[in-house]
């Protein structure tokens, strides 16, 4: 069930277009229905906003029953010029990458994958697994100064949690109501995810310089002034301090941000770049087994091959 990058052939004119606009704005994500029953929710990128900070690409995916067949397989795909962040709210992912890492991740724990000058990795659901698989994956843009870097990848099993006015919070990237988050990224960025069972109300101070930008996983919220349900990103843009979250029934959503990335992106399929010369000769170095991104072992099944771009001719 090739979930994760069906859904990913990006527009080749996406660009960094991020609407800085002083009012929100809500986003319908674009839907996709792929496997045995997965619902894709893109937010991000999107024609009003293609990127928040260093975030490129967010994905909301599931829930889904995963207890048929072969559940969540991706086969062995290549990244450039940016870091995979993948955020399970249920259920468990392998991991298994061209560095030799074969990681399980799940709920409340991170895996981040830094792909510098290239990486390859697989996803799958493990043969013991849960029920039902639920999450949200995002890119983070690497700057023009590291996204040349080797390639690495981390796990983080805990990350800071706190308890405030009927939600609890995790902290996923960045600092956040006195805490820093483990999480090693190279662009000033912040992440949190709020869950609440019920009725809950709390204000929160945020870099005024950060563009914001929150994803309704379950249930809806208030934020600010702004009612969100699932299937809906609200873009807040930058210049204020305070964020104001509030529920009255069980929710869970996910805020995103970080100060405006300053670099022109463009992306194709799952790879970042800065020309369309650089895309076009990646997709091309993967199809033909170059050593750029290594050789994963262990995925039993095929590996996936890059769309080559529209603008090039056979």
């Amino acid at each position: 069930m090739n979930v994760l990058n069906q859904c990913r052939q990006q527009d080749p004119g996406n660009r960094h277009q991020a609407a800085h606009s002083p009012a929100p704005q809500v986003i319908p994500t674009r839907d996709a229905l792929l496997g045995d029953g997965m619902t894709i929710r893109r937010a991000l990128p999107s024609a009003p906003c293609r990127m928040i900070g260093a975030w490129c690409f967010l994905d909301h995916f599931g829930p889904v029953d995963v207890t048929r067949g072969h559940g969540l397989r991706v086969g062995p795909h290549p990244h450039t010029a940016l870091q995979t962040f993948t955020w399970p709210l249920a259920g468990e992912i392998l991991h298994r990458d061209s560095l030799g890492y074969e990681q399980i991740i799940r709920p409340g724990q991170v895996n981040l994958m830094t792909a510098g000058r290239g990486i390859s990795h697989s996803e799958e659901s493990p043969g013991t697994r849960s029920s039902q698989l639920h999450g949200a994956q995002l890119w983070i843009a690497l700057p023009e100064a590291v996204r040349h870097c080797e390639p690495a990848f981390d796990h983080y099993p805990k990350l800071p949690v706190i308890e405030r006015d009927g939600f609890r919070i995790t902290l996923l990237v960045g600092e956040a109501l006195g805490e820093q988050a483990p999480t090693r990224v190279f662009t000033p960025l912040l992440s949190l995810d709020f869950m609440t069972g019920g009725e809950a109300a709390t204000t929160l101070d945020v870099p005024a310089g950060f563009e914001f930008g929150v994803l309704m996983l379950e249930g809806q919220a208030t934020i600010d002034s702004q009612v969100l349900h699932v299937g809906q990103l609200l873009y807040l843009g930058s210049g204020s301090d305070q964020l104001r979250v509030s529920s009255t029934s069980p929710a869970r959503l996910l805020l995103i941000g970080g100060a405006p990335f300053g670099e022109e992106i463009l992306m194709w399929w799952n790879f970042v770049g800065r020309s369309r010369e650089e895309l076009t000769r990646a997709a091309a170095e993967w199809n033909s087994g170059d050593a750029r991104f290594g050789t994963g072992r262990g995925y039993p099944g095929e590996r996936l091959k890059a769309p080559l771009p529209p603008w090039t001719t056979t």
